[in-house]
């Protein structure tokens, strides 16, 4: 078993004990009011739409997800949100530094022992969610619980549904097809970009992703026999009926859109295996984007 595929299975068990420890982060956490955004890098910049979109949706207040890099300082913001697994990547450790002292910051992390640890005024150690995979799983996951967790949105049934995404057969036909496309509302945006990037990164697929209503402006073009399309949330009404018709493969999204996003990464690491890739050592990556000065 390869390290990506056990640090995935391991998710429901990371779920629960991020969902407990929720309200012992209650005050470095974005507060109800507060104007926040939520920054990182790769997965964790797609976790940070997910949970802005979330946060904001559900009357927690105005809430703005960026790379870290893209960071409009221009703007004013209560609190300033950073996910890095890490706590090494250069983007996010260079922002909070320009932030101290101006801005409130409060990092999410799964290492105690970097520099995310003095960059941030405040920082929540998820170090039992760690990684030795490049690719990232069940850290990604586990911070977007925690963060519903404290929204008062993380329910016993999102780990009954993660047990399902990792016990129920893939469908087989899926492995082998040549182009993945998933699709995303509101907040389940955030997840469908993560799972095509889990495919690039793990399989070397040819992903793309997009919110479901814009499927039909323009993409559903490259749709047919041999493609997949995944939705991950609640379809557009008939959507599914046209993606059929391309004779593509469309993949209805029945669980929890994070328990969702755990099939997909399943299906990421069973494409590896058909094309005879190793998914713990992804083409051109590494663990953390060190720039040098």
């Amino acid at each position: 078993m390869t390290y990506v595929e056990d640090e995935l299975n391991s998710q429901p068990e990371c779920w629960i004990r991020a969902a407990a420890e929720a309200r012992r982060y209650r005050e470095v956490l974005p507060a109800l009011g507060e104007r926040v955004a939520i920054v990182g890098c790769g997965t964790s910049y797609f976790m940070a739409q997910a949970i802005a979109t979330l946060r904001e949706g559900t009357g927690q207040g105005e809430t703005d997800a960026f790379a870290a890099s893209e960071f409009p300082h221009g703007r004013t913001y209560d609190r300033v949100l950073a996910l890095t697994r890490s706590g090494t990547t250069t983007e996010v450790l260079e922002l909070l530094r320009e932030l101290k002292g101006h801005t409130r910051t409060t990092a999410i992390t799964a290492d105690p022992h970097t520099p995310v640890m003095t960059a941030a005024d405040e920082v929540v150690v998820l170090d039992f969610a760690d990684e030795r995979s490049v690719v990232q799983t069940r850290f990604a996951t586990t911070a977007v619980t925690l963060l519903r967790a404290h929204l008062g949105l993380h329910t016993d049934a999102v780990v009954a549904d993660a047990r399902t995404a990792l016990a129920a057969e893939l469908p087989q036909q899926l492995v082998a097809c040549t182009q993945f496309t998933f699709l995303g509302r509101g907040w389940t945006v955030g997840l469908a970009n993560e799972a095509g990037l889990k495919m690039r990164e793990a399989s070397l697929s040819w992903t793309e992703a997009y919110p479901a209503m814009e499927y039909r402006h323009g993409p559903i073009s490259i749709t047919t026999h041999g493609t997949a399309t995944w939705m991950l949330g609640e379809a557009p009404e008939g959507l599914a009926q046209q993606v059929g018709a391309t004779g593509g493969l469309w993949i209805e999204g029945g669980l929890d859109p994070l328990a969702e996003l755990v099939r997909a990464q399943r299906l990421a690491v069973a494409v590896a295996a058909h094309r005879d890739l190793d998914p713990d050592r992804p083409r051109h990556l590494t663990r953390s984007v060190i720039l040098a000065p």
